[in-house]
């Protein structure tokens, strides 16, 4: 009994100090970020009977006890802001992923940023997973996306960008006027509008109205002609004539105004319709507004990345699109993951494979909220694993007197012997 002593002792000696250093391990990383904390379990060892007839625990000895597991703890940290789009925090389950050579793992920390070369990397280097929105071929942006489609866990690859991108023009292709041209007393009124074409220049439209000679019997009725030409004047790109006709109250009944080109790009101009359009009435002031589309090309002012993890690409015209968009992975069994180090885990036997989580209509979604401009702290709790270090502390030196009085006692039994 005195030598199964020292055993029991031993053991707890031995459970204790891999406790101490599990929540020592914890409170050295209580400031990493994106850090998850081990708790550890332990389990008594086999037990001997005294009595072969007795189920009493009483007439039973242990054998000391040994760590059981270090499960990690799943809770989240708390969250910090921070000035980088870049910085995220998952809120509630997810890993993001990160590849290393050939080598995925997962991490709750996402601190992360372009590097030169403007690939979405950790602060060590590694290369943050997603998918690319395949819109963009050389350095030109082909598609506007407010959106990345998250595509397939197996299909995800290291999120890099161009570091020019140039948005492309969009020639206007329809100018809409709505305003009012007065009595048929004027002898002109003219309305102008800048028109882009696809060399990306911003041209003139300018419409001059004349009332017609002679007026019809009802309503009024004005010949327009639209001219094309360049900013400063010096180019007409072309000519086109027709007319347009009013009914008694000064509403638009008609326009024969054709199509024009605007150094290329075909445009067709819109008078509108009722009130809403452009009108002709002796009572108002003659005023007018014009809307257009299309839009001037722009070059890349920068990278960042929104609360739903869509890398968004940001132009000097003030467009912006989708360019790609960060995975974020989930498992059937978070504690199942290998920690590889202090913030990187990987998937094992006991995890399960990863994946993602689909949405009503069978699409790859994040699953999670995701917050930019944000880190997760550790989640170790510094009053819990101080108050842990106490209490290991203390059965460390209560296993460590249980050998010492062992000891005593057997040196007692060996001079009784003599």
């Amino acid at each position: 009994m005195m030598t199964q002593a020292f055993y029991t002792g031993l053991s707890g000696l031995q459970s204790t100090s891999y406790g101490i250093d599990v929540v020592s391990d914890n409170l050295a990383n209580v400031n990493t970020v994106g850090y998850r904390g081990n708790t550890y379990e332990f389990s008594s060892l086999f037990e001997d009977s005294l009595s072969e007839t007795s189920a009493m625990s009483s007439d039973s000895v242990g054998l000391g006890t040994r760590l059981q597991a270090t499960p990690m703890t799943g809770t989240s940290g708390s969250y910090s802001t921070t000035d980088r789009s870049t910085d995220l925090a998952i809120v509630g389950d997810g890993w993001f992923g990160i590849q290393n050579g050939d080598n995925i793992s997962y991490t709750r920390n996402g601190a992360f940023g372009f590097d030169r070369d403007y690939s979405l990397v950790t602060t060590s280097g590694e290369y943050v997973l997603g998918t690319m929105a395949g819109n963009i071929s050389g350095n030109t942006l082909t598609s506007v996306q407010g959106y990345t489609p998250l595509g397939d866990v197996n299909t995800q690859e290291q999120l890099s960008f161009p570091q020019t991108l140039t948005y492309p023009t969009q020639p206007t292709t329809e100018v809409s006027f709505s305003g009012n041209l007065g009595d048929i007393s004027s002898e002109m009124v003219t309305f102008s509008a800048g028109a882009i074409d696809s060399q990306d220049n911003i041209n003139t439209l300018r419409l001059e109205f004349v009332p017609s000679t002679p007026q019809p019997e009802s309503g009024v009725e004005w010949d327009v002609t639209a001219i094309t030409e360049s900013k400063d004047g010096t180019t007409v790109y072309d000519t086109q004539s027709g007319k347009v006709v009013f009914d008694e109250s000064g509403l638009l009944v008609s326009s024969s105004l054709p199509t024009i080109d605007n150094n290329g790009t075909a445009l067709s101009i819109d008078l509108g319709n009722g009130y809403d359009g452009v009108v002709s009435m002796s009572n108002l002031e003659t005023s007018y507004s014009s809307s257009v589309n299309g839009i001037q090309s722009g070059e890349l002012y920068g990278y960042d990345v929104n609360q739903d993890g869509d890398v968004i690409a940001t132009f000097t015209n003030g467009m912006q699109s989708s360019v790609g968009k960060v995975a974020v992975y989930h498992f059937q069994n978070d504690q199942g993951l290998s920690r590889i180090s202090g913030t990187l885990f990987a998937e094992s036997s006991n995890s399960g494979d990863a994946f993602f989580y689909k949405n009503e209509d069978g699409e790859n979604i994040i699953g999670t909220q995701m917050m930019n401009h944000s880190l997760e702290t550790s989640n170790v709790d510094m009053t819990y694993g101080m108050t842990e270090l106490i209490i290991l502390q203390r059965s460390y030196d209560a296993n460590s007197k249980s050998i010492t009085t062992a000891d005593e006692m057997m040196k007692k039994a060996l001079e009784m012997d003599a």
